[in-house]
């Protein structure tokens, strides 16, 4: 875990892998909760008879899902223990370009892409990557974008 508790130390990251998180399971029961929680109940991602013989041979989690779980695996990554509010700002790109079926394992990598300076703070760029166990293409690649404030 890399912890920056000044603004110089997470300036001078700029460019460095931070690491990767350990193996999180994606199980079924996390995918309804989601499905629950978004309305988005499409068949490939709750309906596992059917699922079965659909493209993927089962089902798969949302790809927003998937997403969602950067600052869980960011936090065990990394922790911005700097003065201030820690505010997400946004995001540049994402790309989902494989899925997770239910029962794969992921964790992410981290790397600080950019640090600008602004009134009152920094504005930080970071680049993950989300790989599938056993898989050779990732399941999310996303750029975020996060504001430290003094």
């Amino acid at each position: 875990m890399r912890v920056f508790n000044t603004f110089d130390e997470v300036a001078a990251a700029a460019g460095e892998e931070l690491g990767t998180s350990e193996w999180v399971p994606i199980e079924q029961q996390r995918v309804d909760q989601f499905a629950d929680a978004t309305d988005d109940h499409q068949w490939i991602h709750v309906d596992a008879e059917r699922a079965a013989a659909g493209p993927f041979g089962g089902t798969v989690a949302h790809g927003y899902l998937t997403l969602s779980l950067l600052p869980a695996l960011g936090n065990r990554i990394y922790s911005f223990q700097t003065p201030g509010a820690k505010l997400n700002y946004g995001l540049n790109k994402v790309r989902f370009p494989h899925p997770v079926r239910v029962g794969q394992r992921i964790r992410a990598t981290a790397t600080i892409k950019d640090v600008a300076e602004l009134p009152g703070g920094l504005q930080i760029t970071t680049g993950f990557v989300i790989e599938i166990d056993g898989e050779s293409k990732p399941a999310c690649v996303a750029e975020t974008v996060a504001l430290l404030l003094s």
